[in-house]
């Protein structure tokens, strides 16, 4: 019997990002929650965020992001070995988004899934292609965090709603003469499962009548009830903070440990652009130096679950091209409760 061949090294060979053209002010939020901008800048740090039309698909976002990430790595998406979509909001429970993604690509037959890890979906994704390469199992795999969030909101919820943003990151992960891609970090605490969720699930929408869903509004379905929503998400805001900014400090520091670096190491941090207070406050815990450069997308982005990272690291890129070749410490966190972290060479 054969085995496949090991290879030593991985890296990130290229990013990729979608942005969509609507832009959503801390201004226009507030015609649908009693609040102010200079609340929600205090709060979050989030001035505006990006929201896809209602003729722009989660599909049409991720291969805008994948097709520039592919033309940055210098690959063809006939040399694709797998492809990764990390999404919690392709409409389809099955068949796969990736599936369809891989066909519009000329990536086909290249195996291809998708990954249900919300904000730590990315990181989930560079995980497997890391693992995918190093196996011989493939030899470049496109990883891609793509999120409509737009899709699952209602604009007068006030927990999470104005936070959240619509867009596409990508990369390609390929195979290395040194060491591109530490030890992944990763993991998951269910019993935290409430803190971020949905209003209900979708078999509300069989048990109690058609409905769908337009782009922006809330449409409510017939129930016993008097009435059920088409399901959107909430959070515990607090407990979801204290979480994230106590418990993914020790995530980060022990990615850190995994790769044997230290903080002082670091060209860069791209945690998931959640909030910008929690940006800060991991950043004084990990005690980083002024040297670092602190990704703080969030700020004209919102959140985009996962595809908050790849967008945050393509920006820093470009605005810092001299950044290339150092290292980031990347961690994403989000609804399960999951997690994960490593640390990357930047191409």
């Amino acid at each position: 019997m054969k085995q496949t061949s090991l290879r030593e090294h991985t890296r990130i060979m290229g990013f990729g990002s979608y942005r969509p053209d609507v832009i959503v002010t801390n201004e226009d939020v507030c015609q649908w929650i009693d609040s102010s901008d200079e609340w929600i800048r205090q709060r979050t740090g989030i001035v505006t965020r990006h929201r896809a039309p209602e003729d722009v698909s989660v599909i049409d976002m991720a291969e805008g992001a994948a097709r520039e990430a592919l033309a940055a790595a210098g690959i063809d998406s006939s040399q694709l070995g797998a492809v990764v979509v990390s999404t919690v909001t392709h409409p389809y429970p099955t068949p796969s988004g990736a599936s369809l993604l891989a066909e519009r690509l000329g990536a086909t037959p290249a195996p291809a899934f998708d990954i249900s890890a919300a904000c730590a979906g990315y990181c989930y994704g560079v995980a497997q292609a890391d693992s995918l390469v190093h196996s011989g199992m493939a030899e470049y795999v496109l990883v891609v965090g793509v999120e409509k969030l737009s899709d699952y909101i209602d604009n007068s919820e006030r927990t999470i709603s104005f936070l959240l943003g619509d867009g596409a990151g990508a990369v390609v992960v390929g195979p290395s003469d040194s060491p591109g891609i530490g030890p992944s970090v990763w993991g998951s605490d269910g019993s935290k499962w409430e803190t971020i969720n949905m209003t209900d699930s979708q078999l509300v929408l069989r048990d109690h009548g058609p409905a769908g869903k337009a782009a922006g509004k809330t449409i409510t379905v017939e129930a016993d009830n008097g009435g059920s929503r088409w399901p959107t998400l909430y959070q515990d805001g607090p407990s979801v903070f204290r979480w994230a900014v106590w418990e993914m400090a020790k995530v980060a520091q022990q990615a850190l440990d995994a790769a044997e670096v230290s903080a002082a190491d670091l060209a860069a941090f791209v945690p998931h652009q959640a909030n910008m207070r929690i940006i800060d406050e991991l950043a004084k815990q990990l005690q980083l130096p002024d040297s670092v450069v602190i990704a703080r997308d969030i700020a004209d982005a919102g959140n985009t679950s996962a595809a908050s990272i790849p967008l945050a690291t393509h920006r820093l890129l470009k605005e810092n091209p001299e950044l290339s070749g150092g290292l980031s410490l990347q961690i994403g966190f989000g609804a399960g409760l999951v997690y994960g972290a490593q640390v990357v060479e930047l191409p």
